[in-house]
């Protein structure tokens, strides 16, 4: 259990900006995370999120949730390791499976993969649940997934991803027709109670996205194709392709058939590569997640 006592200079703050600065200025929101979960006690009782902090307090938080938060070692999840080295690691993210845990103590995604063979990345992130990730894909997405093995390589690792230097493909299986190339440039912003999905154009704090994409294989009602972007929104390739009239087979959400009942891909959607300076040496890296089955060429 870490401790804290309330300094004079910090009489009336908010106490999750308090538990941030604690654990080594992880984000406010990981430490109302943290609050929410009932990990951190003030005098000895569960603190309730809102509350300031008075001189004098001793604050405790749970180790077990600051180095995991839920994040439990689950070496019965199967990834297949891309690349290994001293700052981080990269998995291919079987299709089914979760990025990371949402509750404390749930099991079976790749965090708690990751988690199994290298502890030291539970501790990595700023928030908790994700085990290290750097970035994470949705449930039905298979691919190339990085996670950082400390706190300052997490740090130099979402500075990279997010940069113009770093460039994602994705292969995806569309409905209908597209044309050889193309391009689709509008913002997109969250839509929904919890923001579960977006709106291109429109929606709750837009931001700007560029998707490119190319035809990879035409096969009758449905076309191959590789898609390229660089920093990322969420669900950002799904909404762009389904924008310009071409959803992803199996994407229920912005409007695709299911494929096959024989085929196990819900979502015909593979993170293929990515490409990046190292975030520590700056030397060209480039990930590769092999594609699965019904992303191999026919030809």
């Amino acid at each position: 259990m870490a401790r804290v006592r309330v300094g004079a200079e910090q009489e009336g703050e908010r106490l999750d900006h308090v538990v941030a600065r604690a654990l080594g200025g992880v984000a406010v929101a990981a430490g109302r995370r943290l609050i929410d979960a009932g990990a951190v006690r003030v005098d000895g009782r569960v603190a309730r999120k809102g509350v300031r902090v008075v001189a004098g307090q001793v604050i405790e938080i749970d180790e077990v949730a600051v180095n995991g938060a839920g994040v439990e070692p689950d070496a019965t999840v199967v990834v297949r390791w891309l690349h290994v080295d001293a700052a981080l690691v990269a998995i291919d993210k079987p299709a089914g499976v979760p990025s990371h845990p949402l509750h404390a103590g749930e099991r079976g995604t790749a965090a708690n993969a990751i988690v199994a063979r290298f502890p030291e990345c539970a501790a990595a992130s700023a928030d908790p649940r994700e085990g290290g990730l750097a970035h994470r894909l949705d449930n039905e997405t298979s691919g190339a997934l990085l996670a950082a093995r400390s706190r300052a390589a997490w740090e130099a690792l979402r500075a990279a991803m997010g940069a113009d230097t770093c460039e994602k493909t994705y292969l995806a299986e569309v409905v209908g027709a597209p044309p050889d190339a193309g391009v689709e440039t509008a913002p997109i912003g969250r839509a929904g109670r919890r923001g579960g999905r977006v709106r291109v154009g429109a929606g709750r704090a837009p931001l700007a996205a560029r998707t490119a994409w190319e035809v990879v294989e035409r096969r009758g009602a449905t076309t191959l194709v590789r898609a390229r972007l660089h920093a990322g929104r969420a669900h950002q390739v799904r909404a762009h392709l389904a924008a310009a009239g071409f959803p992803i087979v199996g994407d229920e959400i912005y409007g695709a058939a299911a494929p096959p009942a024989s085929d196990g891909a819900r979502l015909r959607l593979h993170a293929h590569t990515i490409a990046l300076p190292h975030p520590t040496t700056g030397a060209a890296l480039l990930i590769e997640a092999p594609p699965p089955a019904w992303a191999i060429i026919r030809a």
